[in-house]
């Protein structure tokens, strides 16, 4: 069973066509996605009501442990099934995704059931106290509870949907499942709706990730003769090749995530001392930058397919042609958007918050934040590639790199160099030394291969 539009889309198509088919919907999910993480909170703050709010930022870790999941199982699978597909083993596809699936289905089901037999603790652990217990409990219910699984599934899904060229039909997943939970936020959180506060906001996202997952199911059920994603329990059995090839690229891209969030807790533990003022100001100008690298991920994501196919079957031209082009694209547009941060800050601090002092620091924040931009693009790129090809290991050597070597060091540095506004430096200097890096690895990478296939 071929489907011949998915090789003429790896194969024949050309390659900014190729890559405008792959990561333009992959791109505007990524800004829905943005979009869905501040929907909770900017209707539960419509409240004025600061237990509310507190048990939405409380259960935050929580959450965000979600994404070492859906990394390990999404990214390690779909990784491991466009090797496959480029070596036409659709075998190996079909038992990969199954495997996936499962494994994913199973630590949803245990993260849910271990929260919930040691909730009283895990609240004390968050730093909820007898006011916020109550509130951020009702949170976790709906999002922990009974909101792990369809949350990891909806990720996971999209993922393997992703990974044999449906780019479309996965951000169509994402963006309605995104969607419905900002419709629904309003009517479950505010007085004018059910009036259920935080717990509102919670159940708006276990239903919005169960129609997610049941779009995916429902696609997977319709496109059965045409796909190679198998969710069929007859297909399990162990395979050590397929796990090994999994767990090479998931387990570094979890701990490559688990590093991302304690990279943003030094910072925020930093910026705290300078007061609160300080501190929204970081926060304002976190979201501004999140656009443009939202959109940079995902031209990442969305070639990673594209190169993982024409790795696995050789084609090692038209994988270098697919990273050069996206590379051409993400510089261009993000020194554009640096341009325009850098010159119109302030009134884009101004529409979060009308304070002159949050104004005038998230100013300087996001003029020195934006300065990284450009330099991202070779950086996600980079750890796109060595995940497209199985590479886990260096992935994981330029997340050690990127956090624990130069951002969280260049923190501190920076900070007793430049107090406060050092802080929104240090991001720059660590982008900027690992898009250098990015550049040797990869053209080193590229020529290793080039010289492998033509010995053979």
């Amino acid at each position: 069973m071929e489907d011949q539009s998915k090789i003429e889309l790896f194969e024949q198509i050309p390659i900014p066509r190729a890559v405008a088919a792959m990561s333009i919907p992959t791109i505007i999910s990524s800004l829905v996605m943005v979009l869905y993480n501040l929907a909770d909170t900017y209707f539960v703050g419509m409240l004025n009501d600061p237990i509310q709010n507190a048990a939405v930022t409380l259960a935050a870790p929580v959450l965000l442990a979600f994404n070492a999941v859906n990394n390990l199982f999404g990214v390690g699978t779909s990784s491991m099934m466009s090797r496959a597909l480029g070596r036409r083993n659709y075998d190996a596809v079909r038992r990969s995704s199954a495997i996936g699936f499962y494994a994913a289905l199973l630590a949803g089901v245990l993260f849910s059931a271990g929260v919930t037999a040691f909730r009283q603790p895990l609240l004390g652990l968050l730093g909820a106290g007898a006011d916020t217990s109550a509130a951020t409990a009702a949170y976790m219910r709906w999002t922990v509870s009974f909101g792990a699984v369809p949350a990891i599934l909806n990720v996971v899904l999209a993922f393997f949907v992703r990974a044999e060229g449906a780019t479309l039909h996965a951000s169509i997943g994402t963006m309605s499942g995104c969607l419905l939970n900002i419709v629904l936020d309003p009517v479950f959180i505010l007085p004018w709706g059910l009036d259920m506060g935080a717990a509102g906001a919670g159940l708006a996202t276990f239903l919005s990730n169960c129609a997610a997952c049941l779009y995916f199911f429902a696609l997977l059920f319709w496109k059965r003769k045409t796909t190679f994603v198998c969710l069929n329990p007859a297909m399990l059995r162990w395979d050590r090749v397929i796990i090994a090839g999994i767990c090479a690229v998931g387990i570094p891209s979890s701990i490559q995530n688990l590093l991302n969030v304690t990279g943003m807790t030094v910072l925020n533990n930093f910026t705290a001392v300078f007061g609160s003022d300080a501190v929204a100001a970081m926060g304002i100008s976190q979201k501004i930058n999140m656009v443009p690298m939202y959109i940079a991920m995902g031209v990442s994501q969305g070639i990673m397919p594209l190169v993982s196919y024409n790795y696995g079957s050789g084609n090692i031209r038209r994988m270098r042609e697919a990273v050069v082009f996206a590379a051409k694209i993400s510089l261009s547009f993000l020194t554009v958007v640096a341009a325009g941060y850098f010159v119109w800050s302030g009134q884009l601090v101004g529409l979060f918050m009308k304070n002159e002092a949050i104004i005038a620091y998230g100013s300087r924040f996001l003029r020195a934040m934006c300065l990284a931009l450009p330099f991202l693009c070779m950086d996600f790129l980079g750890v796109g590639v060595f995940q497209a090809c199985g590479l886990g290991g260096r992935a994981l050597a330029f997340a050690i790199l990127r956090k624990i070597v130069l951002e969280i060091p260049a923190l501190y540095i920076l900070n007793r160099l430049l107090p406060l506004y050092g802080l929104a430096y240090a991001q720059f200097a660590a982008e900027l030394v690992l898009a250098i890096a990015a550049v040797a690895v990869l053209a080193r990478l590229f020529r290793s291969l080039e010289s492998r296939m033509a010995e053979n």
